[in-house]
């Protein structure tokens, strides 16, 4: 009997605000095993988080929360006023996150489909190489900068700073296999049905049943 041959890997990002994790949510109702560097990310820089006492030796105490967690705040203006920080940053964490990742992915079912959160994909040296296919999720920057700035803790200039710091949209559909555009008026339904095109054409929705 035949071994199942190796699930697909996508890569699928977006900038801030895109509507990117919705989309990955709809590929794990669909069966997809999701990989979401930003949770494995939030998970390092926990209190006790494996990467704090590097970040700690690197930036100081005062990027450590009285938790013992990162002080995200703190860190993200950091970055904002030191050049240097965010490469840094990146240092310590992107080895930590992407040996998670790997290890998440070898759990997967054999055939399943392996989607790969990714915000910053695009400006990753390493990530195109790592994934079959890359998936962006794209969308006007003021859809992403009204969207972000109704989060909790975030206003519009904070969102423009942030949005100014990523990969621009031309950027991420440059190394896009396919893009799914999420405006402002598009329905979850019709961000569904997009999912499922996109699915029908690479081929994904024969993964075996969740189980």
């Amino acid at each position: 009997m035949n071994a199942p041959k190796p699930g697909l890997k996508i890569g699928l990002t977006g900038g801030i605000g895109s509507g990117k994790s919705t989309v990955a949510r709809l590929f794990v109702e669909r069966g997809a095993c999701l990989v979401d560097t930003d949770a494995i990310a939030r998970s390092l820089t926990a209190a006790q988080g494996a990467a704090m006492p590097a970040l700690v030796a690197e930036f100081g105490p005062a990027i450590q929360a009285s938790d013992g967690a990162l002080a995200r705040e703190v860190m993200r203006e950091l970055a904002f006023t030191d050049t240097t920080a965010r490469q840094r940053l990146e240092a310590i964490l992107h080895p930590l996150i992407g040996a998670e990742a790997q290890a998440q992915a070898a759990a997967a079912r054999p055939g399943q489909t392996v989607v790969f959160d990714v915000p910053l994909l695009a400006e990753s040296r390493h990530w195109r190489a790592r994934v079959d296919k890359v998936l962006v999720v794209d969308c006007s920057e003021a859809t992403q900068v009204a969207r972000v700035a109704q989060r909790p803790g975030w206003d519009m200039l904070m969102a423009q700073r942030v949005l100014g710091q990523q990969a621009s949209r031309a950027t991420r559909r440059a190394v896009a296999d396919a893009v799914i555009f999420n405006d402002g008026g598009l329905t979850l339904a019709a961000l569904a049905q997009a999912v499922d095109a996109l699915g029908r054409a690479w081929g994904l929705w024969n993964n075996p049943p969740a189980g």
